[in-house]
């Protein structure tokens, strides 16, 4: 029956709503690169850059595979460590690039500007109410009747994920992107990303140290691959702590050491612009002794 099992596992299943989401931003991108770009960017100026392009093409192809067939099937209907991963993608990793791939003069349209949408987007991105939202959707995800009910309905299903990837938008926001003036401090930053990172620890140790399965929905007797549904109980909250938790720990080091750098270097400037080292007076030529005549 296994064996049947990790065939069923890879049996192609299409998912228009995940087509068409895909579908939508790729266009949605497109179209406000070509059509709108040129009318608010000057002339001569770069609508968007390399770099943001291979973003983008990062961040949508990453959230299609963590979205589409076989990754979402598998975390829907087998294993739940892989569920974990699924979320740890549209988190951690597809939200940053998409906010990379922004830019400023689109960002500046969608967020600035002084209509209704711009105002609500201005509050939920603020650092409090996005930790708030994120936060809030991470407990709810590991909700028992949560789980069991997006198991047995795809449809609240989708309608979770979209709002785990747009929470952790918001939650990202304040850290990175186009948008300087609305981001916080460096050392805010590090604060903001360690705070982000406590509480999806408390139900990773739930998960590994729950006596028998906590999820219903994933408790089988003959599971896929021969994973244990305690295996991979525990295994899906050594995902969220270590893979998460660290990948948070990590960027928070890699910006302490850039700030750090950073300070050493302005110390620096600051102290020889205050005592600058004072010119060496030139040495005199000699002159040359007069040859006396004989």
């Amino acid at each position: 029956m296994t064996a049947i099992l990790a065939v069923n596992a890879w049996d192609y299943e299409f998912h228009p709503e995940v087509w068409l989401l895909v579908a939508g931003i790729v266009a949605l991108g497109v179209y406000s690169v070509r059509a709108i770009g040129p009318l608010v960017v000057p002339a001569g100026q770069t609508i968007v850059t390399a770099a943001q392009k291979r973003y983008f093409v990062a961040g949508v192809l990453l959230l299609w595979l963590a979205a589409d067939w076989p990754l979402h099937d598998i975390a829907e209907e087998n294993l739940y460590s892989v569920h974990m991963v699924q979320h740890l993608l549209i988190s951690f990793i597809v939200p940053p690039l998409l906010l990379m791939a922004l830019p400023a003069w689109l960002a500046r349209l969608l967020v600035l500007e002084a209509g209704t949408f711009q105002r609500i987007l201005r509050f939920l991105a603020k650092p409090v109410v996005a930790g708030v939202v994120f936060n809030a959707f991470q407990v709810l995800t590991h909700w028992g009747v949560v789980v069991d009910l997006s198991v047995e309905n795809g449809a609240f299903h989708y309608v979770l994920h979209l709002g785990v990837f747009f929470s952790a938008l918001l939650m990202w926001f304040p850290v990175l992107g186009p948008l300087k003036e609305m981001q916080m401090s460096e050392p805010g930053k590090m604060l903001y990303l360690f705070l982000m990172s406590i509480v999806p620890t408390v139900p990773a140790g739930w998960l590994t140290f729950a006596e028998g399965v906590v999820y219903q929905s994933y408790d089988t007797t003959d599971p896929l691959w021969g994973i244990s549904p305690v295996h991979d109980q525990q295994a899906a909250g050594a995902v969220m702590k270590i893979v998460g938790g660290f990948y948070l720990w990590g960027l928070i080091a890699i910006r302490f050491s850039r700030y750090a750098s950073g300070q050493r270097d302005a110390d620096f400037k600051a102290r020889t612009r205050a005592h600058p080292k004072p010119n060496p007076s030139p040495t005199p030529n000699p002159q040359p002794e007069p040859i006396s005549e004989r």
